[in-house]
């Protein structure tokens, strides 16, 4: 259908003022907050053990956070929940959370089951106990506290649609992008609509299927909660519904400017009067004044699709911008260090990213095609100054992401970011041997010339006789080729005994070798398009390697949590870290860990080995012995020793163990662990005023 230039001058204005308007709406609620909140205190303390029990639970985090009807519960030794339900923000404070609780509580310990979304759209969990009178035995496991994270498929299913919705936006924005600045003549092509149709409609697809995943994967539920109408009008209250329905709403504007693209740029090329084309190819003695009129005939034919492009090319820029502002306003770049700077650059980013991958789907098509070199040339210029914004623009996300050299090897985060640098090298070296296959394309005119099927050549005007005679003079239907090949076809044929099998081996491969040439399928032309094949293979691994890091924590925020675990003081270089395998633990056995351990201190007691004696190593109250020997196996003493257990995977700890000394260099206490799983066992060693280390250990109970 064709639109009236006039009519979608008006349609394009208003699409860009509705655009400009959601653009506006979500980057309004952007604020300043710590990326990935993170518990700072509860009130009962963790392992806190009180003479009589608290009205309430109280938790604060670092940043604001969005709470459930099960966000906090709290669990008796028995594993029977005694919270009132229904959590709520501590005086009107958004980073807090409180439940209060029962009445008649009996002595013992109490497991604080907790979940909650913070401000960058993460879901958070974790537990902790504390104990009434004094500590007991407790039955609570980790099955016990299953909505402390999410359900396996869940979270499968909910990281599919992210990863295919960031593909789908590559792909609708890079093919739009493709057809507007390299082949506006492609916008006719039925595989190039087709295209455009497919990243559309599985970007409408996926992010229905993130809106209705959402509930579920933040509360730790099935997927049968997925049509919980509730838990959807739930979602829509928060930061990231408001950002999926404001992407919704942008999908049917990019319905509206799909098609005014095919409607304006689709059209078949005009003609002059005298038959021949708008591009002022005349007969070669036309005279100069025969020349200048087909130049000014050819500059008003072309007028209305410059306008139109230049519309579009306004109204698309702003379409592009708006939907990543619905990744943006609803990540990591909305919170954390220098907002005002990261949102815009996180836009830019994705844009980039768009036209770059996303052309390279659409190039696959124009080469199946028959594009001319020129239209290649073209995209090589849009994929380099692409390349060069996201340089720059994932430089500065490193830095803010990261905050530390060491988060780039010590935290996912950082090993994330590894693999997508390496992805992205890789393309960076596909795309350079695409450069090379280009240039080659370019030093052949006979192949370089765009292949025009003959149903495009018929939608345009027609083709004469003549004119298909000259094209088999370019390569494409020579006579002397096709004899050629023929024998050739006839020599592969021979290998064959049998007569009636070599005659339909060369038909099968004549009906190929045409379809290839009608193609424009050139082997200079196969290079090209395998090298950018190789290209496309690879950026599907940096969109799964970019929906992975959305997903984790950032290096600074990971550095803040591992630097709490450790009491507030990071490992020292002397210490065993976290990397080895955690000792398995069978209940009712005891388990000794063996930490070494140097504060870099000149007395004798800053060297030596610290051990620490586990029993019965199972969930529930352990008996804990520490001893410190020195290098030459005698007990030294300390000015000051902590022992502390942490459990990462759940957000508990530190659990510190109130020590009683026995002696010389020897301690004992109790620990409260719980919970299954892989703790981290920490000893805090001070042997002067000024020299102290940090030794962990991982220890597996259960």
């Amino acid at each position: 259908m064709l639109i009236a230039p006039g009519l979608a001058g008006r349609r394009i204005a208003g699409l860009i003022g509705v655009l400009g308007a959601v653009l506006a709406l979500l980057l309004g609620g952007a604020g300043p907050a710590a990326a990935h909140a993170t518990l700072q205190s509860t009130d009962p303390g963790q392992n806190a053990v009180l003479p009589a029990a608290p009205p309430s639970v109280t938790l604060t985090f670092s940043e604001a956070v969005s709470l459930s009807s099960d966000s906090v519960r709290v669990l008796d030794p028995a594993g029977k929940a005694v919270d009132t339900g229904n959590p709520a923000h501590a005086d009107g404070k958004d980073n807090t959370a409180r439940v209060g609780l029962g009445s008649g509580l009996a002595n013992g310990t109490y497991t604080v089951a907790w979940r909650a979304v913070s401000d960058d759209s993460h879901p958070i969990g974790g537990a902790f106990t504390f104990s009434i009178g004094a500590p007991s035995a407790t039955t609570v496991s980790t099955t016990a506290l299953q909505g402390a994270e999410a359900d396996g498929l869940v979270a499968a299913l909910y990281g599919t649609g992210r990863a295919v919705a960031y593909g789908a936006f590559a792909l609708l924005v890079g093919a739009a992008a493709f057809v507007l600045l390299c082949w506006p003549a492609g916008a006719a092509r039925r595989p190039v609509q087709r295209l455009l149709m497919s990243g559309w409609v599985a970007l409408l697809v996926s992010t229905v299927a993130v809106l209705m995943l959402r509930g579920p994967y933040e509360r730790g539920s099935g997927i049968g909660k997925a049509f919980d109408l509730s838990l959807v009008r739930a979602t829509l209250d928060e930061r990231i519904g408001t950002a999926l329905a404001a992407r919704l709403l942008l999908l049917a504007a990019s319905g509206v400017f799909l098609s005014l693209l095919v409607g304006q740029l689709g059209q078949p090329t005009r003609r002059t009067g005298d038959g021949t084309r708008a591009d002022g190819a005349g007969p070669a003695d036309a005279d100069a004044e025969e020349a200048e009129l087909r130049e000014l005939e050819r500059r008003a034919a072309e007028r209305p699709q410059r306008e139109a492009r230049l519309g579009l090319g306004v109204a698309g820029l702003v379409l592009a911008v708006a939907l990543s502002a619905t990744w943006v306003g609803a990540d990591h770049a909305s919170v954390g260090i220098q907002v005002w700077l990261a949102l815009p650059l996180g836009m830019l980013h994705l844009v980039a990213m768009a036209f770059w991958l996303g052309g390279l789907a659409a190039i696959l098509v124009g080469l199946r095609e028959g594009i001319g070199a020129d239209v290649a040339e073209r995209f090589s210029k849009v994929a380099f100054g692409a390349v060069l914004v996201l340089a720059g623009t994932g430089l500065y996300q490193s830095w803010r992401g990261l905050g530390s050299w060491g988060a780039l090897t010590g935290t996912d985060y950082g090993r994330l970011l590894l693999v997508k640098t390496g992805c992205v090298i890789a393309m960076l070296g596909a795309a350079w041997m695409s450069r090379g296959w280009l240039a080659r394309l370019r030093a052949a005119p006979e192949e370089a010339a765009e292949v025009v099927p003959a149903a495009v050549a018929v939608a345009a005007g027609g083709s004469t006789g003549a004119d298909l005679g000259k094209s088999g003079k370019n390569g494409r239907s020579d006579e002397g080729d096709e004899t050629a090949e023929g024998a050739d076809l006839g020599k592969d044929g021979a290998d064959s005994d049998d007569p009636v099998r070599r005659a339909q081996l060369a038909r099968q491969r004549a009906a190929r070798v045409n379809a290839d040439r009608a193609r424009g399928l050139t082997p200079t032309r196969a290079g090209l398009r395998r090298s950018v094949l190789v290209e496309a293979a690879v950026a599907v691994a940096v969109l799964v390697a970019t929906t992975l890091l959305t997903n984790a924590p950032p290096g600074r925020v990971a550095d803040e949590v591992g630097a709490g675990a450790a009491n507030g003081t990071a490992p020292t270089a002397g210490g065993t870290g976290g990397g080895a395998s955690a000792p398995q633990t069978a209940p009712g056995r005891t388990v000794e860990l063996t930490l070494p351990y140097d504060t870099k201190g000149r007395t004798p007691n800053a060297k030596g080995t610290a051990t620490v004696t586990l029993n019965p190593a199972g969930t529930g109250s352990n008996e804990v012995h520490l001893k410190l020997d020195g290098t030459d196996g005698q007990p030294v003493e300390v000015p000051e020793v902590q022992l502390a257990f942490t459990l990462p995977d759940r957000d508990l700890g530190p659990l510190t163990v109130p020590l009683t000394g026995e002696g010389t260099g020897r301690w004992t206490g109790t620990a409260q662990l719980p919970l299954s799983g892989n703790w981290v066992v920490s000893v805090v060693i001070r042997s002067s005023d000024i020299d102290q280390a940090t030794e962990i250990k991982q220890l597996k109970i259960g």
